[in-house]
């Protein structure tokens, strides 16, 4: 299950991820908003990163207007391990050496081709474990989240 969050400024790439996820048959929870009115990110950002941190959520795309707000509070939350991805190559090593959980996008920085592309490569890409694991449990132990 993939957690979906946007504020008023990414609300349009949510919508149109949700044809990316249908089209790769994965379910997901939209976790808000539900249109452009101007919002703030965290009410929306904190209710999605709370659904991977409880992991009623697998996997998270979090969505504003730079992608930066929502990662800051995507990483607030216990076990949560957002990347903001503004690339292919940012998205595949995000996943196989940081292990993230939570993709960060912003809308109104990165062109929708090239979300297509981090989208699909941050859902399918593994993470590789072995001395990225170690690293990965240090940044829990150390910051306790």
């Amino acid at each position: 299950m993939i957690a979906l969050a946007s504020d008023h400024a990414g609300f349009e790439y949510k919508e149109r991820v949700k044809a990316i996820l249908d089209g790769m048959n994965l379910p997901y929870r939209d976790f808000g908003t539900s249109s452009g009115d101007s919002t703030d990110y965290p009410d929306w950002g904190h209710a999605a990163a709370q659904a991977v941190s409880t992991g009623d959520c697998d996997r998270g795309i979090l969505i504003c207007g730079t992608g930066i707000g929502m990662s800051m509070v995507a990483n607030k939350h216990k076990g949560v391990r957002a990347a903001l991805c503004d690339s292919v190559s940012a998205a595949r090593l995000a996943r196989q050496h940081n292990n993230a959980n939570v993709l960060t996008i912003g809308e109104r920085l990165t062109g929708w081709e090239c979300v297509v592309d981090i989208v699909k490569t941050f859902l399918s890409t593994p993470f590789e474990g072995g001395r990225h694991r170690r690293r990965v449990d240090k940044v829990h132990s150390l910051t306790g989240l």
